[in-house]
């Protein structure tokens, strides 16, 4: 019986992750709401534990996000693209990326997605950061790096678009 089955889980995150990891992020998940204090600090004790589990990137940007904390959020979502292109093995730079599209293949893993979600990510932050020139622009390359739209980047095109007009 692994650790976090004590309690209901309330964010499924992969199922690759490590029981501990699981564990830390699903009680900082639950401290979130009434102990942001105690939630980063397990939060930031998950990342610590697994530095290349990219579920710990993810947890805490969205944290930093929803408690407004955009530049913390930008720093850690810039560590999750860099740690996701490590792992993948292609360039973190998504502008080189555009330009090397055929070469990679972003569709291809877990990894890939992720780095993806992460840049659809950055383009939201810099929106809500009022940085809409330079959201667009990551979102013009994500429309390149992600021609299906798998990942939901033209919600926050339109987003981008509406703030523009």
């Amino acid at each position: 019986m692994g650790v976090t089955q004590l309690f209901e889980q309330r964010v499924l995150f992969s199922p690759n992750i490590p029981d501990a990891v699981d564990y830390l992020l699903q009680t900082a998940v639950a401290a979130s709401s009434v102990d942001q204090i105690k939630a980063e600090k397990l939060f930031l004790q998950a990342q610590a534990l697994d530095k290349h589990c990219l579920q710990t990137y993810f947890a805490l940007y969205k944290f930093y996000f929803f408690q407004k904390r955009l530049i913390d959020a930008e720093k850690i979502v810039l560590s999750a693209l860099e740690e996701s292109a490590r792992q993948g093995r292609f360039p973190h730079d998504y502008r080189q990326l555009a330009l090397d599209g055929q070469k990679w293949d972003l569709y291809a893993s877990e990894t890939t997605l992720f780095y993806l979600y992460s840049l659809k990510a950055l383009a939201f932050i810099k929106l809500r950061q009022g940085h809409a020139i330079e959201a667009q622009l990551i979102l013009s390359h994500l429309r390149q790096l992600d021609p299906e739209d798998l990942i939901g980047a033209s919600v926050i095109m339109d987003l981008a678009a509406g703030v523009s007009e």
